[in-house]
């Protein structure tokens, strides 16, 4: 079970029903999407969301999960934060890898004001508690946005790879502190 996660401004939670029209209303901005994937396409339909809300909730695991980030201070949703194995490039369908990684996507309304570099620092930090020993995070070459988030978060910047999802991305990692020597 997706557990929450709290930040000085934050609430890092599993996804509810309700949260439908976020998702919808996140998902069908081309802003958002013109980075994921690599065909990126809008949601095109609240049944769209639905099956995207089924999904997040789907994620049943001890540390991995995908989070409704909302602000403490009114419970509003701003983005989604997921920490999951990433699926290694191949034939598709696409296999999950051993290899965990971290992503995000906010609503544009909550661009600059560094919710997704704290909704991140704090996954990491749930995710090196539990033991995992490093996390990758993958960009599209131009999204320099992500890219920024991943520098701030400590990660470092390992060049472009085609290792993941069958496309050309910017590669990130980060390691355990706790495990360095």
């Amino acid at each position: 079970m997706t557990s929450v996660i709290n930040t000085e401004r934050l609430a890092l939670r599993p996804w509810e029903d309700s949260d439908v029209d976020f998702v919808y209303d996140l998902y069908s901005r081309w802003v958002v999407q013109r980075f994921i994937g690599t065909e990126p396409a809008v949601m095109e339909s609240r049944a769209e969301a639905e099956e995207r809300v089924r999904r997040f909730q789907d994620l049943d695991h001890p540390v991995h999960g995908i989070w409704a980030v909302t602000r403490k201070e009114d419970g509003l949703p701003v983005g989604t934060l997921l920490l999951k194995p990433i699926p290694a490039s191949g034939e598709e369908p696409l296999q999950p890898s051993d290899d965990v990684e971290i992503g995000w996507h906010f609503h544009p309304d909550h661009w600059g004001n560094g919710f997704a570099a704290e909704a991140a620092a704090a996954v990491l930090e749930h995710a090196f508690a539990s033991g995992i020993e490093q996390v990758v995070a993958v960009t599209n070459p131009a999204n320099e946005a992500s890219q920024s988030v991943c520098r701030r978060i400590g990660m470092e910047h390992l060049g472009q790879s085609k290792k993941y999802y069958n496309a050309k991305c910017e590669l990130f990692l980060v390691k355990n502190p706790s495990l360095e020597p």
